[in-house]
């Protein structure tokens, strides 16, 4: 009688308790762990894991394994997250060790991580320097290399080429199959922008709202292709520069429904936008309300602010560029909005790229009007303040402004043509002017063709002027066939596609056919200019010396170890003809010169002649 008692009553409790398991947390398997893997040998012996599952905060982290130690686990304050802290012994090589995430009830959840071996030579790789030419393309818009990607399952948006700000379907492999494009052209570096997923219900192409750090887009390819268009590239002689982002991520991601901790992002009690005034942040006056706004307001509604403030995510985002460097043989980086992150993590996030790649390259997006705002970012600059970034090479934004101005205005005091003799006499307030990335326009701003008013003329001595000035050049996609656009009509149209990227298009710029007079023009001027660059050392590295323009004419000498370039810009509607007796200092020892523009040679130097609104490049000798 006891036995069937018993019986009786368990059956209700077990059937009780049957029906509460489903209710009761148990860790779940592991579905995310970031970086996906590893190397051996890094400088940096500390990896930190962002490991997510359900209830994870529920388990006990173990690691046995020679040469590899969990230093910290850290339980964040939302239990699907644990992030260890590992330590890896310089002499550990490759291998596969195992987390072992102990309940004391269940089968512990196991991960096997993975360290894998460094390429040779990965370490020395060399960035991109005052000898390369800089091409900034946008993938979405550049060439359909695989029309089968354009629609891919899972994707919130699907190509439509009739939206100016909709996908339009160019991918990796499109740049891929114009690789050769690039060498004819003379350019030696592509700078491309952002390719890790968007799955953004719209305005998706553009790449700077991501929702996945560790995945290529699929519109665009894989991480395998990826990896295959930079050996491709190398095999040509072309480096590659990623375009990252810090700052802010696509409110699509998965951390939005579950995040790591409260404090990942910047929250509002509801949506507040920067003011975008990075000014602030070296302005000795500056309301902190005013920098804060600045730094914490969010980009755009589609775009949620990371806080680099959290430890933990900024050695994310340290790891995940770490990792991209490492996985994808990258030779540079162009960092989106540098300051909006945060000036003391960016100067920590520039010392580990260099304490693992010392010749590595990054150029940061920095985004201001003058010339002091803009220094104040570079490497060793003198600031009050005594902060370094540590930051190789900035946007020349002050001289960009100046070219698009010197052209179109009558020739004064400090107008026109004076507009770039002005611009450069303030490089003493940059510590490396010779690293200052120089541009006419890119992806954000007016296309510089309309901005000159579809005058050929003055689009030949701006592009000559890019070409010789210190620096290194950076040309947007399509500026050599004369696209146009302008920023205020929307981003769609100063983004428009390359023609010849997709199937049945009338005019293919790839091959030049179907161009305008005036494209084809402009386009054999522009090689003409970027293959003889390629070999002048005196351009990469020669001294300025630059003279203040008289009568809407501008002279400067690029000149180093015996060998010097006279270039001479006439922003006159006339020709001009003047003595040469002022540039003594300079033509001393030269007897005559070849123009490289017009095949125009000079018998003697004492008296140059110069076509209306027109550029010459002297190469002189004695």
């Amino acid at each position: 009688m006891r036995y069937l008692y018993f019986l009786k009553h368990f059956s209700k409790w077990f059937l009780l308790l049957a029906l509460l398991l489903p209710f009761v947390a148990f860790p779940q398997s592991i579905t995310t762990v970031e970086p996906p893997f590893w190397w051996a040998g890094m400088n940096h012996t500390e990896l930190q894991l962002m490991v997510y599952g359900k209830e994870l905060a529920q388990t006990k982290p173990q690691i046995q394994h020679p040469g590899i130690t969990l230093k910290e686990t850290t339980y964040s304050n939302n239990p699907n997250y644990l992030f260890l802290t590992i330590e890896i012994t310089p002499e550990t090589g490759p291998t596969i060790f195992q987390i072992r995430f102990e309940t004391g009830k269940r089968k512990a959840p196991i991960i096997n991580y993975e360290l894998k071996e460094r390429e040779e030579g990965s370490s020395q790789r060399q960035g991109f320097t005052a000898s390369d030419v800089i091409y900034l393309l946008m993938p979405d818009r550049f060439a359909n290399g695989d029309p089968d990607n354009d629609h891919t399952k899972g994707m919130l948006e699907t190509a439509d080429k009739t939206k100016p700000d909709g996908r339009h379907g160019g991918d990796l492999n499109g740049i891929i199959d114009h690789l050769d494009y690039f060498n004819e052209l003379g350019v030696t570096t592509l700078w491309i922008n952002p390719v890790l997923e968007n799955s953004m219900p719209d305005y998706s192409y553009h790449g700077y709202a991501i929702t996945d750090f560790y995945k290529v887009d699929p519109r665009l390819g894989s991480n395998e292709e990826y990896r295959l268009l930079i050996q491709l590239a190398h095999k040509r002689g072309l480096r590659i520069v990623k375009d990252m982002v810090f700052n802010h991520f696509g409110t699509n991601h998965w951390w939005m429904n579950d995040l790591p901790m409260s404090d990942w992002i910047h929250q509002w009690p509801e949506f507040t936008r920067s003011n975008y005034r990075s000014g602030t942040l070296t302005d000795p006056y500056a309301s902190q309300w005013d920098k804060d706004l600045m730094l914490k307001g969010w980009f755009d509604h589609s775009m949620a602010d990371l806080n680099q403030d959290n430890p933990f995510v900024a050695e994310y985002l340290i790891q995940n560029s770490i990792w991209w460097i490492e996985y994808a043989g990258l030779d540079g980086i162009r960092m989106d909005t540098y300051p909006y992150s945060g000036k003391r993590f960016m100067a920590e996030w520039m010392q580990r790229i260099r304490n693992e790649y010392p010749d590595f390259s990054v150029v940061g997006e920095v985004w201001l009007n003058t010339t002091p705002q803009v220094a104040y970012w570079m490497n060793d600059a003198h600031n009050s303040d005594s902060f370094n970034s540590y930051l190789d090479y900035v946007f020349d934004f002050p001289l960009k402004y100046a070219l698009a101005e010197a052209f179109n205005e009558e020739n004064g005091w400090s107008s026109g043509i004076a507009r770039l003799y002005e611009s450069l006499s303030l490089d003493f307030l940059y510590p490396y002017p010779q690293q200052l990335v120089v541009f006419a326009d890119n992806h954000d701003t007016d296309r510089i063709f309309s901005v000159l008013k579809h005058d050929i003329r003055k689009f030949k001595m701006a592009m000559a002027f890019l070409m010789t000035v210190r620096g290194i050049p950076q040309i947007y996609y399509g500026t050599e066939i004369l696209m146009t656009g302008w920023e205020h009509q929307g981003h769609g149209f100063i983004r428009e596609d390359f023609p010849g990227g997709w199937m049945h298009d009338s005019v293919n710029a790839f091959t030049q056919t179907g161009l305008t007079a005036d494209q084809y023009d402009a386009w054999t001027y522009m090689r003409l200019l970027l293959q003889w660059r390629k070999n002048k050392k005196v351009i990469h590295e020669g001294k300025t010396t630059h003279y203040i323009p008289e009568e809407g004419v501008y002279v400067y000498f690029r000149h180093l170890d015996g060998e010097s370039i006279m270039v001479v810009l006439n922003n006159n509607n006339e020709s001009k003809t003047f003595k040469t007796e002022r540039y003594t200092e300079n033509l001393k020892g030269y007897s005559t010169g070849t123009d490289v523009l017009h095949r125009t040679y000079f018998d003697q130097l004492r008296i140059i002649s110069v076509p209306a609104m027109s550029a010459r490049i002297i190469e002189l000798k004695r």
